[in-house]
């Protein structure tokens, strides 16, 4: 397949995925192993990637302008479907009833949407993963693993680990620099995947489906249940399951995360929960910044929804379907409501206004941490999400 230029483009489910996409087009979520971004890449032998999102998000993300090719950069390729796509000639669009798949245009053109409902439609008729709202990243975590991992590792021979490791089933997959001592790893019920210079320290126990990104580490004595991703940059402890965490975010010490997402540049304080089943069984229900009020999940089992830069202190509470919205910051006793706003500053206790300022300068230091800078464009987008978010903001 020759090397081609995409662009990834958001529909409706950049709305309905907020939080988690206030700071990134859809495109950048990580579901499996990959981010959806990178799995087009590596279906489509992709030699560059744009994407075409809100304009506020467009400086850091930007469109690559010599594309012909647009995907829709919330639905999740596989074989069959990235064929599909890559077949579309100019003019022609791909279809699964009303939803927009992919369209193909002149090399270089950006038409816009009246001028793509008249392209030439092909319909698909196989099934796909799309994602639309936060609970379907754990909800798809499983499969989306399992096919990543499959993708990755097609052709390639696995790395070793050292003999103080307990291996149970055959798809344990070690790549170039990661490393695990006294740790037990069950794949008889999914993949295991441990990215570049990966670290599993003594003592933990770990049963598939799991991927652990590059340069990430699983502190010791840990217990992950499967259906997890443990982002790149990384470092977790405590008990796991059925969570994606997507990068450069701690959960380093005791404490369960459950049926959960957590965002990029986060930190959960020592002896944090959360709870991931109503006492009474009931459906979840979760904040919608879309519709401004809860919505019915139809999950029995969904927990915590963290967005990027948001932190909570030693011994927080959640509860069973929250929603943390971005750099909100929660501490003190007790549970605090379950849609804690963008920029919230307290606890059950009451919140008020996180100011941009302050938050700005424990940002910097935290990226300073990582060797990266804190820059203009992180910055316009983090001011966009406050100004915009303010009518959450009841305190």
């Amino acid at each position: 397949m020759l090397l081609m230029t995409i662009n990834l483009f958001d529909d409706g489910a950049w709305l309905t995925l907020r939080p988690l996409s206030f700071t990134r087009p859809v495109a950048d979520l990580r579901i499996g192993i990959l981010t959806i971004a990178q799995k087009w890449e590596k279906y489509l032998n992709a030699d560059d990637i744009g994407f075409k999102t809100s304009p506020y998000l467009s400086f850091k993300y930007a469109l690559a302008s010599d594309a012909g090719l647009f995907i829709n950069g919330s639905v999740c390729p596989d074989a069959n479907l990235a064929e599909a796509v890559h077949s579309l000639s100019a003019g022609e669009s791909l279809k699964k009833g009303a939803l927009l798949i992919a369209y193909a245009a002149g090399k270089g053109e950006n038409p816009d949407e009246a001028a793509v409902n008249l392209f030439k439609v092909k319909d698909y008729g196989d099934e796909f993963i799309k994602i639309n709202f936060p609970e379907d990243i754990f909800k798809y975590n499983d499969a989306e693993l399992r096919k990543d991992y499959k993708l990755l590792t097609k052709g390639r021979s696995s790395g070793k680990l050292s003999n103080t490791n307990t291996l149970i089933g055959e798809d344990i997959f070690i790549e170039e620099g990661a490393e695990a001592e006294c740790a037990t790893f069950n794949s008889k019920n999914g993949p295991i995947y441990l990215g570049i210079n990966a670290q599993v320290w003594e003592g933990t126990n770990i049963k598939g489906s799991f991927a652990l990104c590059h340069d990430s580490q699983v502190k010791m004595g840990s217990k992950i249940y499967g259906q997890t991703t443990i982002g790149p940059h990384s470092r977790v402890g405590g008990e796991i399951n059925n969570a994606v965490i997507w990068g450069y975010s701690s959960k380093g010490h005791e404490g369960y995360l459950g049926n959960s997402v957590m965002g990029q540049w986060c930190n959960i304080g020592a002896d944090s929960n959360n709870s991931n089943l109503k006492n009474n069984y009931a459906e979840v229900k979760l904040w919608d910044y879309s519709a401004e009020h809860f919505r019915k999940t139809g999950l029995q089992f969904c927990g915590l929804v963290m967005a990027d830069h948001a932190k909570c202190g030693i011994n927080t509470m959640f509860n069973t379907g929250t929603v943390a919205g971005v750099s909100a910051n929660i501490f003190s006793a007790g549970f605090p409501r379950n849609f804690i706003p963008d920029f919230a500053w307290g606890g059950a206790h009451g919140f008020e206004t996180y100011s941009l300022p302050k938050m700005f300068e424990t940002t910097m230091k935290v990226f300073e941490r990582r060797n990266m800078e804190f820059g203009q464009e992180e910055k316009d987008i983090l001011t966009r999400i406050f100004e915009d978010t303010k009518i959450h903001r009841h305190f």
